[in-house]
């Protein structure tokens, strides 16, 4: 018997695979000229999408595909979050792209295949659709970090980041399958019932499979000790493209590790939460102090990336058998993945307006960007500063939310907030250094021309820090809305 599928439940997915033909047929038959357009098609097929979602709101929660594909509060809180952050992106890549003589349609459809993996990801309670989920996120990945053909470093960018995932999906893949073949199941929530009835070596084995699941997912989201091809695939790539892998593709990782851990795996968290802390703690320490050390804006952003993705994994190691704590814990990972991602996509904005007259991008190169481009330095200012996770900014805001989550957990949470707190502490030097060379370091007094759409990204998501610094509801409202906890399959 066939199956109805649920075409409203797939509208954005359909909108953007149907832009991605389209790019593709007007990237064929346009003038190098006219290539731009294909970026207003996609950005276009972007607000489409976006407007497809917020139709899918107001109802129930919906499935399509035998439960494979759902869309519920959760889902649809990420898919709104991946469409804006996609308007952002093609917003910022317009002038890059153009003036780097680049493959214009080919890099928008690579673009947009990638978030349509996005899309996908955080409807998917399959084991089969998350793992396609995150490869359609992953692939083009691997070729727009090396679109520099020009360059040998984003060549080094696109082979390293091609090479770790590929050892990173032949892990997750492994255990994976050992899930499968330990409970018959591919379906999240009738694994999550299976592995809690699970006893003596069927168990030790389950929770190896997690073990290799978690570490697949650990490359993906750059944790320390897999995070070696961040700094140099971040650097390698074109800017845009690092700005979508610090924010887009990161969260993405984990929209798919919240669904593991939260729905297929919570009743073995005695096992996976020490390992989460012992990663969350690597990598916020790692991560903060390495970059001490950067004179390079887009390496001290790609360790600074993985020193949020430490905060970001600090929640899954508070899990336990309180559901309210759990809750909690789930609430406020995704609340900072969500204000991670503005103050993130902000900074790489600003990059990307200075990038136009130095290549070398060191924080020397910000020297007296306070007198020559005023209001990106502002908002490069408010970016660091939220990132530090000084208040008023919507980074304090994210981080606080967190330390309330791991000291109302008790157990090992007050130790791990404390080591949160002085890895912030520690941030604070290597995040004001860019602020301090704008705004005090000598320089020639020759004006910064960005592009419009740029600075308006810039100022926009600069506002929006700050607003979510003094009306934290803005953002904090929606994520215990969207809980995966008690949600049934």
């Amino acid at each position: 018997m066939t199956r109805a599928i649920d075409y409203h439940a797939i509208l954005p997915e359909l909108i953007v695979s149907g832009t991605l033909v389209l790019a593709l047929l007007l990237d064929s038959f346009t003038s190098e000229r006219r290539k731009a357009s294909v970026m207003v098609l996609s950005l276009l097929g972007a607000i489409a999408a976006l407007v497809a979602t917020f139709t899918l709101i107001p109802g129930p929660g919906r499935s399509t595909f035998g439960g494979m594909f759902v869309v519920d509060d959760f889902a649809l809180l990420f898919k709104v979050f991946f469409l804006a952050v996609a308007i952002i992106v093609l917003a910022i890549s317009l002038r890059y792209v153009r003036d780097g003589r680049f493959y214009q349609g080919e890099y928008y459809f690579l673009l947009m295949t990638s978030f349509l993996g996005c899309l996908l990801m955080p409807s998917s309670r399959d084991l089969v659709m998350l793992f396609l989920a995150l490869e359609l996120v992953s692939a083009p990945g691997f070729l727009i970090a090396a679109f520099r053909k020009g360059d040998p470093r984003s060549s080094e960018a696109g082979l390293k980041f091609f090479l770790i995932g590929v050892l990173s999906t032949a892990v997750m893949l492994y255990g994976m399958s050992f899930i499968y073949g330990l409970t018959g199941e591919t379906n999240l929530y009738a694994i999550g019932a299976r592995v809690a009835r699970l006893s003596g070596p069927e168990e030790t084995l389950a929770l190896a499979s997690i073990l290799f699941v978690v570490v697949g997912f650990a490359f993906k989201v750059s944790a320390v000790p897999f995070q070696f091809w961040a700094p140099d695939t971040y650097e390698g790539a074109p800017v845009p493209v690092a700005a979508f892998l610090a924010s887009a593709s990161k969260a993405a990782g984990f929209a798919g590790l919240l669904q593991l851990m939260f729905v297929a795996f919570p009743s073995e968290f005695a096992f996976w939460t020490p390992i989460f802390a012992t990663l969350s703690v690597l990598t916020m320490t790692i991560g903060n102090f390495v970059a001490l050390r950067q004179t390079q804006v887009v390496r001290l952003l790609a360790y600074s990336s993985i020193a949020q993705a430490g905060y970001m994994l600090l929640p899954f190691a508070l899990v336990g058998d309180n559901a309210a704590t759990n809750e909690l814990a789930f609430s406020a990972a995704v609340t900072y993945i969500l204000i991670y991602a503005i103050m993130t996509l902000g900074a790489f904005a600003v990059v990307i307006a200075l990038s136009r007259e130095s290549r070398g991008l060191l924080i020397s190169d910000f020297a007296a960007l306070g007198r020559r481009a005023p209001a990106l330095a502002v908002a490069m200012t408010v970016f660091m500063v939220s990132l530090a996770g000084i208040p008023p900014t919507g980074g304090f805001w994210a981080k606080l939310v967190v330390f309330r989550a791991a000291i109302e957990a008790g157990g090992i949470g007050p130790y791990l907030a404390v080591i949160m707190l002085v890895n912030s502490v520690v941030s604070i030097y290597y995040y004001l250094a860019i602020p301090r060379a704008m705004f005090l370091l000598p320089s020639e007094e020759r004006r910064l021309v960005a592009p419009a759409l740029v600075t308006g990204v810039a100022v926009a998501a600069s506002l929006a820090v700050v607003a979510i610094g003094f009306y934290p509801d803005l953002v904090a409202r929606f994520p215990p809305l969207s809980t995966l906890i008690g949600a049934g399959g």
